[in-house]
């Protein structure tokens, strides 16, 4: 297997986990390379294409294992394990990305949440996330926590701030929640998530 995958099947595989994360929550034992179709609309054929490349996960007739497969692309997505994140922004958006069990289900730990707002500051967001603190600790938080990987979850008008905070500490890894255009150095990946825009291609494909 090569060391980095293509954008394409990274992306599909994330799919993948997130369908098996489900069913495993659901109880199902095995799951078929037609019903992951069905969840996510990918062809049956490239789902299979893409999980032998791998290796032998299923069996024709029987389709695959839920918790082997789950552990599999897990291994390959290199998800194993927990990842502390930081979140920027604990008002409503910050407050479900907070409660949100999701980043639990893999792996993943909100281990500081920042804000700028001393109403906000000492309060309690999310069951596992503590007391949010003042983003005047963030480096320090970040730097102690071990945090590679932070979510912005304020408003356009200061994710840039936001943003230059995250970098000047050391994350490489940036998720943006805001509608800003971010500006960052070569070696920072940002992520954007819009869901109008992604609601938008949807009807593209739905209407076409």
């Amino acid at each position: 297997m090569a060391d980095r995958l293509t954008v394409g099947v990274a992306s599909r595989l994330s799919r993948y986990l997130q369908v098996l994360t489900q069913a495993k929550k659901m109880g199902k034992e095995r799951i078929s390379s037609q019903e992951i179709s069905d969840y996510t609309n990918i062809n049956a054929t490239q789902i299979r294409r893409d999980l032998s490349g791998f290796g032998k996960f299923g069996k024709r007739g029987v389709g695959y294992s839920v918790d082997s497969l789950l552990g599999e692309i897990r291994k390959i997505l290199r998800t194993q394990g927990q990842h502390n994140i930081a979140l920027v922004g604990a008002g409503r958006l910050g407050q479900a990305i907070a409660s949100s069990p999701i980043f639990a289900e893999h792996g993943i730990n909100i281990a500081a949440v920042f804000d700028r707002d001393p109403d906000m500051v000492g309060r309690q967001i999310g069951s596992n996330s503590g007391s949010v603190l003042d983003s005047k600790s963030l480096k320090d938080v970040v730097r102690d926590k071990n945090i590679i990987v932070g979510v912005i979850a304020v408003p356009a008008a200061s994710a840039q701030e936001a943003t230059d905070e995250l970098v000047d500490s050391g994350v490489k890894i940036i998720f943006n929640y805001s509608e800003a255009l971010l500006d960052v150095p070569h070696d920072v990946q940002v992520h954007t998530s819009n869901p109008a825009v992604e609601l938008l291609h949807a009807l593209y494909f739905h209407l076409a």
